[in-house]
């Protein structure tokens, strides 16, 4: 009789064990997430319009050894349930699209968003990506592009004697030429906003595609509809903060290191347990 008891507490002792070991697992992969989306925001501090990214985690499912409110016993009952978690995950990762410092430049091309709202960006397959980098130039056909290539929408081609270019606050392209006082306008920029912009995705060079969850783009005239105006010789600096990003990767560091421990003490009451038999 004794000897059995003593399986039954033994074989306890090792699950619990090895649900320890596999929880204080599932904590040391969500802050391995955790700071590779800080190494990626302090990767791209001095990157043109970044947008900083924010790990969120959530509890996984836990085993109810005792349900709040069952029956302690005839007039009873517990008023505090007994549940037991299995430890964390990474759920999402978030951009946060608070605006960047503005950097002066004074190139013509170099566009700015104070506000919400994006470029539009016409790929070579005939989609339209959307960036908050402004960083624009004209190639050998006079047609304004970004640094990819890529037309800015919806197409602008500055003639031969091209003096200047102004663009003004609500996106107005006006082009003033040799030996005329009055410019011609080339058209205007449209400033694009989302109903959940944080359900973009990101497209690599620091271009964003639309998603179900973004839903469609909404074409605006720069400072109408909640829309951002448009600032010409500026380009949007990236949003990361160096001192939070090493704030929190000191956090993830130690509770990377607390988790390991975990693991540790778990591994070495499990090899008590095993000694016993």
């Amino acid at each position: 009789m004794k000897k059995l008891i003593l399986t039954a507490i033994i074989c306890s002792s090792s699950f619990s064990m090895m649900r320890a070991l596999n929880t204080a697992a599932t904590g040391m992969a969500t802050q391995e997430m955790n700071v590779s989306t800080i190494s990626n925001n302090v990767a791209n501090l001095n990157t043109t319009a970044y947008k900083k990214q924010r790990a969120e985690m959530e509890d996984l499912l836990y085993e109810t050894v005792t349900e709040a409110g069952a029956r302690s016993a005839d007039n009873t009952m517990y008023n505090v349930g007994l549940q037991v978690g299995s430890g964390s995950r990474v759920s999402a990762v978030r951009k946060e699209f608070v605006q960047g410092a503005p950097q002066i430049t004074n190139n013509p091309f170099d566009l700015m968003i104070n506000g919400e709202g994006f470029f539009g960006i016409q790929a070579p397959n005939g989609e339209t990506l959307f960036t908050r980098d402004g960083s624009f130039n004209v190639d050998s056909t006079g047609t304004l592009v970004n640094k990819q290539g890529y037309k800015v929408f919806p197409g602008f081609t500055f003639p031969p004697g091209t003096k200047s270019v102004s663009i003004t606050e609500d996106g107005t392209v006006e082009v003033f030429l040799q030996g005329q006082v009055q410019p011609n306008v080339a058209g205007q920029v449209p400033v694009f906003t989302f109903i959940n912009q944080v359900g973009l995705k990101s497209y690599g060079g620091n271009l964003y595609k639309l998603t179900a969850s973004s839903g469609q783009a909404i074409q605006n005239i720069g400072g109408q509809s909640n829309a951002g105006r448009i600032q010409q010789g500026a380009l949007e600096s990236s949003n990361v903060t160096i001192m939070n990003e090493m704030t929190t990767l000191i956090r993830a560091q130690r509770a990377y290191e607390m988790n390991s421990k975990v693991m540790g003490v778990a591994d070495q009451m499990l090899q008590t347990v095993n000694n016993i038999r």
